[in-house]
This record gives structure tokens, sequence and C-alpha cells, in this order.
């Protein structure tokens, strides 16, 4: 609901603080008073089109503040939230406009700065303007699937629950359709690297293995080498043969000593003996020595077959590796996934066929459900039309047909509301064709036209914006303008309704009055807007029902279409 305008500076005027109430409030007063001008502060607020002509003559911009105060669960909330803007649904919505006289325009929400753009995106949330020279919100074609299923208490959730299932029915096909095309491009590869992989046999930890064994095969191979070498020196040397000629010398010396006399106890043979004993423990441990190193040579037990073996492995190994630009320990995993992919493969042609039933089943089962839709907002389109034409006699448009048009869209367009391209169409003339609800000529009958689908709908439309009818009445009077009254104060009933008029019988059937009068000399005009009392209320019905010079009939006659 609007609680609040304030203007600065636009047109003839110069400052003016509104508060507004429920219901239907109706804005009367002179010819060129300026009451459009309310609506105008009202639209630049909102996002309306505005040039630098709304500036008041000598001032340097024009400000217009709307604020409305709105239930939590309002649409505009999460439109906020897609623009990014900050809110609390638990407070009021401040929408402010800036127009400088250059004609440049700074748009605001909640003090936050916006673009016109969604300035007006939220307006159009918010508010629907019927008029003589413009109706914004009705004739959007965009709303009337949305008004047409809220009057026929149509409901669209079995309809957007097999639209789902449908999508993801196609998404799922989509992705198989596309994995196959990529694994049949990769088969004839993928075939040829699992033979390499499967002749290769690639075990886990294998390369680990395999470098340490080369590692003690080629350490086993140069000890060998030393070992040979010590053994070729022990033998190259003849120590053993050395060592015996000398203990054969060492015994002739011996000899010669006794046959000299020399004593068992003399110290000549005494030392004889003991370099005697010692060459013959050395004697004995070079012979130990060469069984010593003929045993470690026997410890190493070098197969140089098994060696080159090792090193052809790994080095396969490593190359296959580098061919599939991976690590070696993940040839036994890369093995198992090619064997995976082309399981997959095979089983791919299977896969297809279930995707596309389900897809098959997944569509006819949204056109169950969306052609079963179309046929409730048929019967609810009948009922609207019904309604609406009822309406249109008593508004002076007995001439006028009204339809609403359900229309099956091309299957492309199909969505989660339906197949339905819904319309309102009109023919203002017997015999004239019909057509979309902007072709009505006349300005004054495109707001009662407004006005009495608004009527039809009444109570149907869970999102009933604030509604505004400039001069709906223009060019009726009578019965025709009582009618147009008592349908504006049924839509006030349930919402909150602004009507500009000039028509008594209008409004004597409002919840507030206001009065628009214009006031200055020959250089200053002001606009001023007055909240009438009900005595001055009474007496601005009466002006306008007998003009300049209000009479007691006038008087009375007020009193009685204000008390009817």
């Amino acid at each position: 609901m609007l609680i609040g305008l304030t203007i600065r500076d636009v047109v003839l005027i110069e400052q003016l603080d509104l508060n507004f109430g429920p219901g239907l409030t109706a804005l009367t007063g002179e010819t060129g008073a300026g009451k459009s001008i309310i609506l105008d502060a009202l639209g630049l607020a909102t996002g309306a089109r505005a040039d630098a002509g709304l500036v008041r003559r000598g001032a340097a911009q024009a400000a217009a503040t709307a604020m409305f105060a709105l239930p939590a669960d309002h649409a505009v909330w999460g439109l906020l939230e897609e623009k990014g803007l900050d809110y609390s649904p638990y407070e009021d919505l401040v929408l402010r406009r800036q127009l400088s006289a250059d004609g440049r325009s700074r748009a605001f929400v909640n003090d936050q700065a916006t673009s016109v753009a969604t300035l007006k995106e939220i307006g159009g949330l918010l508010l629907e303007v019927h008029g003589q020279h413009e109706t914004v919100g009705l004739l959007d074609a965009r709303t009337h699937g949305r008004l047409l299923d809220n009057f026929g208490q149509v409901s669209v959730e079995a309809v957007t629950a097999a639209w789902s299932g449908w999508r993801s029915a196609r998404e799922a096909l989509k992705a198989l359709r596309e994995k196959a095309d990529r694994a049949a491009a990769e088969v004839e590869e993928i075939t040829l690297r699992l033979s390499e992989l499967d002749q290769l046999a690639p075990r886990l930890g294998e390369e680990t293995e395999l470098a340490e064994e080369r590692a003690l095969l080629g350490a086993a191979e140069k000890a060998l080498a030393d070992i040979s070498a010590a053994r070729e020196a022990i033998e190259a040397g003849q120590i053993g043969s050395r060592l015996a000629t000398a203990f054969r010398a060492l015994e002739r010396a011996r000899e010669r000593a006794v046959q000299a006399g020399a004593g068992d106890g003399g110290a000549a043979l005494t030392r004889l003996t003991a370099a005697q004993e010692i060459i013959d423990r050395a004697v004995n441990e070079a012979e130990e020595a060469a069984a010593a190193i003929d045993a470690a040579a026997d410890a190493f037990e070098l197969d140089p077959q098994r060696l080159e073996q090792a090193e052809e492995r790994l080095f396969a190994l490593r190359a296959m590796a580098r061919k599939l630009s991976c690590a070696v320990e993940d040839l036994p995993d890369l093995r198992v996934k090619f064997a995976k992919d082309l399981a997959a493969i095979e089983s791919n042609a299977d896969a297809l066929k279930e995707a596309e039933a389900a897809e098959d089943w997944a569509r006819d089962a949204y056109f169950t459900a969306a052609r079963r839709l179309s046929a409730e907002r048929r019967a609810a389109g009948d009922r609207l039309a019904a309604g609406v034409m009822a309406e249109l006699g008593p508004l002076k448009l007995e001439k006028a047909r009204f339809q609403v048009a359900v229309e099956e869209m091309a299957i492309e367009r199909a969505g989660p509301l339906g197949l339905d391209r819904v319309a309102f169409e009109i023919s203002t003339n017997p015999g004239a064709p019909f057509g979309p609800l902007e072709a009505i000529a006349s300005g004054g009958e495109l707001a009662r036209f407004a006005l009495a689908l608004k009527a039809a709908l009444a109570g149907r439309d869970d999102a009933q914006p604030l509604m505004i009818f400039d001069e709906v009445d223009q060019g009726v009077g009578g019965a025709v303008a009582d009618a147009v009254g008592l349908r504006l104060k049924r839509l006030a009933a349930g919402a909150q309704v602004l009507v500009v008029t000039h028509s008594p019988q209008v409004a004597a059937r409002g919840d507030a009055h206001w009065r628009i009068a214009k006031a200055g000399d020959s250089e200053k005009t002001r606009t001023s807007v007055e909240t009438l009392s009900p005595d001055a209320r009474e007496e601005e019905i009466a002006r306008m029902l007998s003009g300049a010079a209000v009479t007691p009939e006038a008087r009375a006659a007020a009193r009685a279409l204000i008390s009817a």
C-alpha cells in the first residue's frame, strides 16, 4: 500500500507531503488545477518516463519520494534481492527520483542508488495506471496468464513438476549423447592403449621394486669385480710358493747350524725355529685368505641376464608412463580406467535407449499435464469473459465484446507454466475482429474497460497493486458515472485505489477526498492539496453538481450521493 508521497518542485508544486490510506481516494478540482501533477510525481518516483518539463520553473531539480508499506511475502522483495539492493520486508520501501533541469535523472531505492530501469521494474510490481493517455500493467500480455490462473484458481504445480522431470530427462539424455560422441571418437585410441597396458601388465609398486633390484644387481657386479681383483692379486704374487721356498731355506739354514754344533737351546736355533713357525702360519693364512675370497664371491649371486631384464622392464614402464603423461605408479589404475571406459562405451547403446525412453515418457507426461491445464484455462477464460461482459453494459460499453484467447505455443516455447499464450482481447464494435486491449481507440473506453476487467477479477488477484484511474469517467455521466463509482468502490474493498475524477457520483464513493486547487498571481502559481472534512467534501461534491454557484438543491443532492 502507498502510504506517503513527498513532492518537491514538480511543475506547479513547490513542496507537498501527502499521506495515503486504504480504500478509495478521490482527487477532484477544477480543470487545470494540477490533479495530474500528483500522478506525474508518483510516476516519477516509480520509474515512469520523465523529461525536464516536470521541473518547476526556476528550480534546479524536481524530486519525488514514494513510501510503501508491503507484506513480507510481496514479490518486490525478491526483485530487490535479485538486484542486490538491501531491504527489510518489515520496514517501509522508499523509492526516490531526482530530475535535473537539464533532463538528467537519478534513482534511489531505500537511499541506495540504482538505475531508472530498475526503479521502473519495481514500480511495475507496485501500481497500475489506467487513464486517458496511458494504461500501465493491464496491457502487458505477460501478466494475463497469471491473472487468468488466479481468477480460475488454476494450479500449475502439476505442469511445473512435469516440466522439471522432462527437463531433467532431456539433460540426462543430452549428457549421454555427448559422452557417446566423445567416446566414439576415442574408442580406437582407448582400445590401443588398453591393449598396450594389458600386454605390459604393470603392477602397483613395481617401479620401486625394480629400481631396488637394479641397484642391488649393479652393486653385486662391481663387488665381484673387486673380489676377482683381490683373488688375482693373491694368485699373481704366488705368496704361498714364496713362503714355502722361504720355509725350506730356513730349514737348510737350521741343518747347517746343527752340523756346526749349535745346540737346541741356542739362540740361533731358537730364532730359526720361530721364523719357520711364523712362515708356516703365513702359508696357512694365505690359503685361508684365498678360500675366504672364494667364499665371498659365492655370496654375491650375479645374474647378468636378470639385471638386463630388470633394466628393460623399468625402461618399458617409464616409456609407457611418458606416452600416457602419467606417473608409473598410476599405470595400473589407468589400465582399470581404460577397461571401464571401453565397457561403458560398449554398454552406452543400452543406456541411450533407456534415456531416450525416459525422455519420451517425461515429455508425454508434460504434454498431458500441460493440455489438461490448457483446458482448465479455457474454461476459466470463458467464465472471466462472461464476467467482464456483464460489466461492460453498465459502463456504456455494451457494443464491445471480450474474450480470453488461450493458444498453444510452439513446442520450443514450452515452459514450467505450460504451453499457453494467454491474451485478453476485445472487439469494440459488432462484426469487428478481436484484437489486443491497446487496440481500443478511446482512452476513456480503455480506462473503463480496464475497470470492467478489474471488477471481474476483484478478489481473485493475490498480488493486487495500487490501482490508479485517471478520469475513467471521461465523457459519461448519470447512471454510467454511478456504475463507475460503484465498481471503483468494490475494487477498493480489497485494494488501494486512487481516482482522478470530474464526476460527483464517483467522488461520492470515496473513502477519502482530496481537492486540488491552483492559486497565485502574475509571477507565481502554486498547486495545493486539501484533505476534505465531511462538510467540505459535501460542499465540493455540490460544486461539482451545480458549477460555480452552489445551490441548496446541489447540497441536498451531494448529501444523497454520499449516503447512497
